[in-house]
């Protein structure tokens, strides 16, 4: 369940983060703003879901996937095709997250 909730909250966060770019950076409408504070609730509300005991945990460990999110952000919207650091980077972030989710907690 905590993979697709940090998937889904990296999208909405991505998305939301994105229409305030459009607004600001763009020139887009400023009514890309409603869309995007209606994400970003989103993105706030799935990191709820993540069945940890602590906020901070789940914080630290969606940054990996929040990272390898942007990145298919900039290739998928952006038309730019990650690196190999791009990658590499994105790999150890993954390792980093898996540890700090999933690792063995002493009671």
């Amino acid at each position: 369940m905590a993979v697709f909730a940090y998937i889904g909250a990296a999208l909405a966060e991505i998305a939301g983060c994105f229409a305030f770019w459009a607004w600001w950076k763009l020139d887009k409408s400023p009514w890309w703003l409603v869309p995007g504070v209606a994400s970003l609730c989103l993105f706030a509300w799935l990191l709820t879901l993540v069945d940890a005991e602590h906020a901070g945990r789940t914080y630290a460990a969606y940054g990996g996937v929040y990272i390898m999110s942007a990145l298919l952000w900039l290739w998928l919207f952006e038309g730019v095709k990650p690196d190999r650091w791009d990658l590499s980077g994105t790999a150890i972030a993954l390792v980093g997250a898996a540890i700090i989710l999933w690792g063995p907690r002493g009671s």
